[in-house]
């Protein structure tokens, strides 16, 4: 399940676990100064998947401080339950995704196979700041993939869930997708520097540059 440890900035770590039965990227982002640090999408939906993070969680002697999702599908969502019952921490989503969750998303999740996730606790818009120790991630709404997608924009990296990944784009015939909003998303992205390190929801990591070079939704 373990794909590797990356280290771009001093006081940033970044773990990249694939979860889940898709399956999808989770990373537990830390502050190494401090301990403080956020998980971004908890796709597990097998509790062992779940104690591995929980052990390398304790080995490091981490503080969580955040759940972040980048989109609520349930996908991204489904192991969010499991680690606000261990570690009591509030859940963030963009205001735009959060019917997938808690209630009003347990039917969508259960269709798809899924287990439902509480509901949220912060609703995120475009600018605000996620910051535990000494890490910022901004938060850039990234629509196209889902109303409320967003991407999370450190010093040299970026979260980009299912907006973009290596070689390819997050589907868009759901229906609260939309090419245009996509199309716009990925211009964006397109903005950040070649240099930045692309973390997404599935698959491999890669750059923006590669991107640019090699990906044909940014030509």
């Amino acid at each position: 399940m373990r794909l590797g440890n990356f280290d771009w900035l001093t006081s940033m770590k970044v773990q990249m676990f694939a979860v889940g039965k898709v399956p999808t990227n989770c990373y537990i982002v830390s502050c190494e100064e401090t301990g403080e640090a956020a998980i971004i999408d908890p796709a597990f939906d097998r509790r062992s998947e779940a104690e591995e993070i929980f052990g390398i969680i304790d080995e490091a002697c981490l503080k969580l401080r955040f759940i972040v999702n980048t989109h609520g599908h349930p996908d991204h969502t489904c192991g969010n339950g499991i680690i606000k019952e261990k570690f009591s921490l509030p859940i963030l989503v963009h205001e735009k995704d959060a019917h997938f969750l808690g209630e009003t998303g347990l039917s969508i999740a259960q269709s798809f196979g899924f287990g439902g996730s509480p509901p949220a606790d912060v609703l995120l818009q475009n600018g605000d700041l996620v910051e535990f120790g000494k890490v910022t991630l901004k938060v850039v709404h990234t629509p196209g993939h889902s109303l409320g997608g967003i991407s999370l924009v450190g010093g040299r990296e970026v979260f980009t869930g299912d907006t973009l990944f290596k070689g390819s784009i997050g589907r868009t015939d759901f229906p609260d997708s939309s090419k245009v909003d996509m199309k716009n998303s990925l211009a964006k992205l397109a903005r950040l520097s070649d240099s930045f390190v692309v973390y997404p929801g599935h698959g491999l990591t890669t750059t923006i540059g590669e991107e640019k070079r090699s990906n044909p939704f940014l030509q």
